[in-house]
């Protein structure tokens, strides 16, 4: 078997200490390395592959914007597809997001979101509106200011001095809330849990002083930090009631919740309300280039537009004619083959056969929504205590899983900010029933490999 490690290769691999297939095909939800190996992609790679590989008039509209105008200055030049793909966005967007602002990454996008917020409160007159409220465990991104942001211990050790400081709550995560998600609303006398209800952001609020509370930030369903965890119907009504009593913008990151992922356009859409800002990425051009992209409503930016005149937030690459004609093949390939409704539909299916891992060892929770689902590994079930992170129990399933050839997308820390193993599944929309099966049946064999100890060979 060809691998391709460090340091042999000239290449600076994200990880420095595994060997590498070389992929040389992808079609639909598959993946074939150059000796012929067919993996599942069972995590769209990194939740990006939504609308499946090798879509050939994808491919056709990179290369002919390409043709014609490969990039522009974003501060002097607009183009054809920026105007287009911000109109699709706009359409898609909830309630008044109609303005799109176009980055390349997830990160960058968070990073935007969080200084526009900052630049409005400073452009109205309150300057003193800078604290960042978020959720605990979660992940908003690498830049500094999004790092700052999210709840991943083990990616800022290196980076502390770095980093602000920013305001946490616990995140509605059920399956560790002492509530177990069984008190979202207060019911014959018996308080609502602040935490699964959303109820203890007021509580933030009020000791961080409301006059300081720029924004708060929160994924509408969880991603890769709390597992896919879903928030009860009403957690976003009361998120809304409070930002809007306190004066506070609501920062919606769909980077990896969003384009259709948990079976609507925007997964904050069935919670019923709207944020001030909405952040997007990942899946808006299924992975055929980088691309993210900042929603907000023009009451935010008619201040901006009266003042300084811009966001403060140059990016060499924001408003790129090529990668925004890629989304914009994207999302009207989605959108001409309803695959976001095919998501929703094959979602119903994908956790109907995913609920029978529950009979597996160590699976402690399945969940999710739509084709995002996460299955949280446990040493032990009924205490639902978390394996010591010295085992790296989701690394070693992760090896396990690749050979068998599924691709999944494994996460630690959740549990307590240093023990807790997830494994996270986000296949294209494209999948097929018999697709699910297999994925299924590669996941149980993968998990039995390592729960029975026996010695995963080649990724490592």
């Amino acid at each position: 078997m060809s691998l391709h490690q460090y340091p042999d290769s000239p290449v600076f691999y994200r990880k420095l200490n595994r060997r590498f297939p070389l992929i040389t095909k992808g079609e639909g939800c598959w993946l074939t390395d150059e000796d012929g190996k067919r993996y599942l992609d069972g995590s769209g790679g990194a939740f990006v592959a939504n609308i499946g590989h090798g879509v050939r008039e994808i491919g056709a509209a990179m290369a002919e914007q390409a043709s014609k105008i490969a990039y522009l200055n974003g501060t002097a030049f607009t183009s054809q597809p920026v105007e287009e793909l911000a109109a699709e966005l706009a359409a898609l967007a909830p309630g008044d997001l109609k303005k799109v602002y176009f980055l390349s990454s997830g990160s960058e996008a968070v990073e935007a979101a969080l200084k526009l917020a900052r630049q409005y409160w400073v452009e109205t007159g309150k300057p003193s509106k800078h604290k960042i409220i978020a959720l605990f465990p979660a992940y908003h991104g690498n830049t500094l200011l999004a790092l700052s942001a999210s709840a991943r211990e083990h990616y800022k050790t290196y980076y502390r001095e770095w980093l602000v400081d920013v305001v946490r709550i616990p995140a509605p995560y059920s399956y560790r809330c002492e509530c177990g998600g069984l008190r979202t609303e207060a019911k014959a006398g018996v308080p609502a849990c602040p935490i699964c209800s959303g109820s203890v952001l007021e509580d933030a609020i009020l000791r961080a002083g409301a006059g300081n509370v720029a924004a708060f930030i929160a994924e509408p369903v969880g991603g890769s930090s709390t597992g896919a965890s879903v928030p009860a119907p009403g957690y976003f009504r009361r998120v809304r009631e409070i930002c809007d009593k306190y004066n506070v913008l609501f920062i919606a990151d769909e980077v990896l919740s969003g384009a259709g992922r948990t079976g609507t356009w925007s997964a904050i859409e069935p919670y019923g309300v709207i944020p001030d800002i909405q952040v997007l990425g990942k899946g808006i051009t299924g992975g055929y280039t980088p691309l993210s992209a900042v929603l907000a409503p023009t009451r935010l930016l008619d201040s901006i537009a009266k003042g300084s005149g811009s966001l403060l937030h140059a990016q060499t690459f924001s408003h790129h004619p090529v990668l925004c004609a890629t989304g914009l093949a994207a999302v009207r390939y989605m959108k001409r083959n309803g695959l976001v409704e095919r998501c929703a539909e094959m979602g119903r299916s994908f956790h109907r056969k995913l609920e029978q891992l529950r009979d597996l060892p160590h699976v402690g929770d399945v969940r999710g929504k739509g084709l995002l689902a996460g299955i949280e590994f446990v040493e032990d079930k009924g205490s639902r205590t978390a394996f010591p992170r010295k085992q790296k129990f989701a690394e070693r399933f992760a090896d396990a899983a690749l050979e068998e050839g599924l691709m999944i997308w494994p996460n630690v820390g959740q549990a307590n900010g240093t023990d807790g193993d997830l494994a996270l599944l986000a296949p294209p929309f494209v999948i097929t029933e018999e697709e699910i099966d297999e994925l299924a049946r590669r996941f149980a064999r993968a998990l039995m490999s390592v729960s029975e100890g026996r010695q995963v060979v080649g990724s490592r």
